[in-house]
């Protein structure tokens, strides 16, 4: 099915991104000081740019591992099922962990994936994500950390997509179809 013609408005600098990525490291230094070895979990595919941002800023002994879960698809719109389409390499047991989320939307990703990683014993369990949009809520989940609360618009960029388009733009971006009002 062909996309409607849209244009990209900038929401959130990359400068701005940077400073606030470099403010939750410090967050998540304080909380992990006395950790051994964290273990860093990535959502794919959103968080992959947010992941590779905060691992450098962390200055921690840090493991990283990816799990891939899905409610969207293509589309703009939360299926509201919560698929797990890759799992992790490693295990978790004892150890602590920081999920890593691009956005928390309706909240059924971060929380089936937080319930999900609970039943496989992790020391601490902690969850970060770039972006909440509270005003979408339909589970009572709250990231433990995050990067910026927005309004209800369809974003891109920094990791985030339209059906796998914008990427990789170095800001966050409101979607605005060329025949909606500005």
């Amino acid at each position: 099915m062909p996309q409607k013609p849209y244009v990209i408005d900038e929401m959130i600098s990359a400068k701005a991104i940077a400073a606030r990525v470099e403010g939750l490291a410090k967050d998540i230094r304080a909380e992990f000081a006395d950790t051994d070895k964290l273990v860093v979990v990535g959502l794919l595919r959103g968080s992959f740019v947010f992941i590779a941002d905060l691992v450098r800023e962390l200055d921690l002994p840090v493991e990283v591992d990816f799990l891939e879960a899905s409610s969207y698809g293509d589309g703009m719109e939360s299926s509201r099922e919560v698929r797990i389409l890759k799992d992790l390499r490693g295990k978790i047991e004892g150890r602590d962990v920081l999920v890593v989320e691009d956005i928390v939307d309706t909240g059924h990703t971060l929380s089936h994936v937080s319930d999900y990683l609970s039943t496989r014993h992790p020391g601490r369990l902690r969850t970060i994500a770039l972006l909440d949009k509270p005003a979408r809520r339909e589970v009572d989940f709250k990231a433990d950390w995050t990067g910026f609360e927005i309004p209800d618009e369809f974003v891109v960029g920094y990791g985030i997509d339209y059906a796998q388009r914008n990427r990789n733009l170095p800001f966050i971006g409101k979607v605005r179809f060329v025949d909606d009002p500005a």
